[in-house]
């Protein structure tokens, strides 16, 4: 497929989505090469010594322990680094503002936004979830070894790839994650709709989807038939905790099929901003609607959704308006922002594309964003996995009480009496206050 092709969703697919009026949707660096050791790629993965070294000498400890997996697209290199620690909020401290970017469909193609967006993120104190859309690591010769459910062998929604840039992708994936970052999955064909669409499919078959997704990036060496490429840092199986759904369909059974594979979070529902729970087992961390700057309704933090409402189905609208409705997301997300930073503090949920949708506005608009929110006093731009680890180091009870503040609504009080283990004392002079001595 040529390089500028690459990922580019078919009109078809546009148009269904807009009608559902939801998202859609190597030169290793040093500390790259350090985080896979020698081993990574296969040729001293046990150092002299594991064959049998010279007597009297020892082998030396290698610096990281590197187990290649399957055919070494893939390998177990030890703790994800740069992963922080989730701790628990003390009586009456203050949340800190998450937020979470995450991209559907991620690939490096010949625009280059994941390498981009990864400089982006660096720069800003950011870490971020990419959701890799598994046909993006099979290459288009290949095709006819995806066996999507409900539709014949080979067919998708979406392209496919070329070797090139499967080895382009398998960089940027590599270098997101030794950066902390989360790759979470879009899983492979993108069918929206009636016949076929993931909306109809059973559990079984979300499982099949699912599994599929895995097999991509655990065999990109063998499909691509590069036998030296260093392989991604991670065992698959247990990195992929969570995802999106194309169109944001198919929830319900896509949420019993991922509760059973062990994932932890979706992210494929619309939400207000207020405080997560857990639905189906599952920490559901959905988008959520936030102002649109000049008309009378919220859209969904999306750039597809903010296209959708500017432009209509066509890609490419008007060119005039371009900079203005770059600047209308930009400042919705930024209203959404500040809401919630000045209210219940409750996790901003962006959701993107690697695409140039109306001239590339958005991708200005989302970089523009994270420029403004990121470096902020008590703000975290995280992964939706360091976001659900951090839900799970919380104390229920402080969960639940976080969940009575409505958008934008900060404690009566103040944070340190709103989360304090204490009741707040009761002013003097009114009913039930402890009598005043003469």
């Amino acid at each position: 497929m040529a390089a500028t092709q690459r990922f580019t969703k078919s009109v078809a697919v546009i148009a269904v989505c807009a009608a559902a009026l939801a998202g859609c949707g190597i030169g290793d660096t040093g500390a790259e090469k350090g985080a896979q050791g020698e081993g990574a790629h296969g040729e001293k993965a046990h150092g002299e010594g594991a064959h049998g070294a010279r007597k009297g000498v020892g082998a030396p400890a290698p610096k990281n322990a590197v187990r290649l997996i399957g055919d070494g697209s893939t390998a177990f290199t030890g703790a994800q680094p740069r992963l922080p620690r989730a701790e628990r909020l003390k009586p009456g401290q203050r949340p800190p503002q998450f937020v979470v970017f995450s991209w559907d469909g991620a690939g490096e193609d010949s625009q280059k936004l994941f390498s981009h967006f990864r400089k982006v993120a660096k720069d800003n104190r950011a870490t971020m979830t990419y959701f890799l859309s598994g046909v993006y690591m099979l290459p288009e010769g290949k095709r006819d070894l995806y066996r999507p459910p409900q539709h014949s062998p080979g067919r998708s929604d979406i392209g496919f790839n070329d070797e090139q840039g499967i080895r382009d992708t398998v960089k940027q994936l590599r270098g997101a994650w030794l950066e902390g970052s989360e790759i979470g999955t879009h899983f492979n064909g993108h069918f929206c709709g009636s016949g076929g669409g993931v909306g109809e499919w059973s559990v079984a078959e979300w499982k099949d989807e699912i599994a599929q997704a895995k097999s991509f990036v655990k065999s990109w060496k063998t499909n691509t038939g590069t036998a030296k490429g260093s392989p991604l840092p991670f065992d698959y199986d247990k990195e992929l905790i969570g995802a999106r759904t194309p169109c944001l369909e198919g929830q319900k059974n896509f949420t019993r099929a991922a509760r059973e594979l062990g994932f932890r979070y979706d992210t494929s529902g619309v939400n207000d901003q207020v405080w997560p729970r857990k639905k189906a087992g599952l920490w559901d961390l959905s988008m959520q609607l936030v102002p649109v700057p000049g008309r009378g309704f919220e859209t969904l933090t999306m750039d597809y959704n903010f296209m959708v409402n500017q432009s209509g189905t066509t890609s490419q609208g008007d060119p005039d308006k371009h900079e203005y409705w770059g600047d209308q997301m930009r400042d919705g997300l930024l209203k959404g922002f500040s809401r919630a930073y000045r209210g219940n503090r409750a996790p901003l949920i962006i959701g993107n594309h690697f695409e140039s949708w109306n001239g590339g506005t958005y991708m200005r608009a989302i970089e523009e964003t994270i420029e403004r929110v990121c470096t902020k006093r008590e703000v975290r731009c995280v992964s939706f996995r360091q976001l659900a680890d951090w839900l799970d180091a919380q104390d229920p009870k402080t969960l639940d009480k976080l969940r009575t503040l409505k958008v934008g609504q900060a404690p009566k009080q103040d944070w340190a009496s709103f989360l304090s283990d204490r009741p707040a004392p009761a002013p003097k002079g009114v009913p039930g206050a402890p009598a005043v001595k003469p």
